[in-house]
């Protein structure tokens, strides 16, 4: 190897070193906590002075006295809806890139990209100033219109909770999400389509034979990472959604795990509960991984 290419693999390292550093601090550090799970904990004790329980709490996690199953259930049904409804930031993204006016598909980027960037808090905000049973503007609208004869509580609606969360999730980030589709679109050959259409092809043919396949793999890259991602679909939506109505249907692992831990301070368990989500994760994202090798040829790793 040549003194040239050493300096520049040597120059390349040196800017990827501070962001190791950074993972290796905040994600593999931590890692040492989890010692805690096979342990009584109790704040300010040393280890050697804990009781050591093994697999106690490991076992509590199917126990029937926890709401292990409900958790469980609430985490599928929501990362599915989720999943569901992934392939409409792709749709967003090729309609976005068949308008004409440049202009005016980057103000309407710009404009969906926007509740991104705000706050699960004022997003609830937000939304509880529309649907409020009390003085919710969409509420008192529908009624003097006749629509509806009395206010609907939805955010308090336990039947439609999951159905709403899944709207709301889908209106913060459609916008920002269809980001990388736009540059993956923007990244196929433009000769592509000046040939088909010198063929004859239609701008809808162009998009199911070009456009189509052209993001696919962006696609299914961030499809696997989600799969992998099934058992953590968020702590703020849920934590600032949640209330006594719509707490059944929506406590998933990150907001059960918080309350195990900072409010009813079973450290040990929360921690069993977090390594335990974290290995069905990895599994998760492994079997996919080899599916999509398996179906597609190509893989993450």
């Amino acid at each position: 190897m040549s003194k040239d290419k050493r300096r520049k693999k040597i120059k390349l390292f040196l800017h990827l070193l501070p962001f190791l550093i950074y993972v290796c601090i905040f994600s593999y550090v931590p890692l040492y906590g989890w010692i805690y799970s096979v342990f009584e904990y109790k704040p300010g004790m040393q280890l050697k002075d804990m009781a050591f329980v093994g697999m106690k709490y490991f076992s509590l996690i199917y126990d029937g006295s926890t709401n292990f199953l409900m958790v469980f259930r609430n985490t599928l049904v929501l990362s599915g809806l989720g999943l569901m409804c992934s392939v409409i930031p792709v749709i967003f993204a090729i309609l976005l890139s068949q308008l004409r006016s440049g202009r005016f598909s980057k103000i309407i980027q710009t404009v969906t990209s926007l509740p991104n960037f705000i706050s699960w808090v004022l997003v609830y905000a937000i939304f509880f100033s529309m649907f409020s049973v009390s003085d919710g503007v969409i509420n008192q609208l529908l009624v003097s219109l006749g629509i509806l004869k009395a206010p609907v509580n939805l955010l308090g609606d336990a039947d439609k909770a999951w159905y709403v969360q899944t709207f709301i999730a889908m209106w913060k980030t459609t916008g920002w999400s269809a980001i990388i589709y736009l540059a993956a679109i923007a990244g196929i050959d433009q000769e592509l389509y000046d040939a088909a259409a010198a063929d004859g092809a239609n701008r809808f043919q162009r998009i199911i034979h070009i456009t189509v396949p052209g993001i696919l793999p962006t696609y299914f890259v961030l499809l696997l990472l989600a799969i992998a991602n099934i058992l953590s679909n968020g702590f703020e939506q849920y934590w600032v959604f949640q209330n006594a109505l719509t707490r059944d249907k929506l406590e998933v692992f990150d907001t059960y795990v918080y309350r195990l831990g900072m409010v009813n301070m079973q450290f040990s368990f929360s921690t069993a509960m977090g390594m335990f989500k974290t290995i069905v994760s990895i599994i998760l994202l492994t079997a996919a991984n080899f599916a999509s090798k398996l179906l597609r040829g190509q893989g993450i790793f």
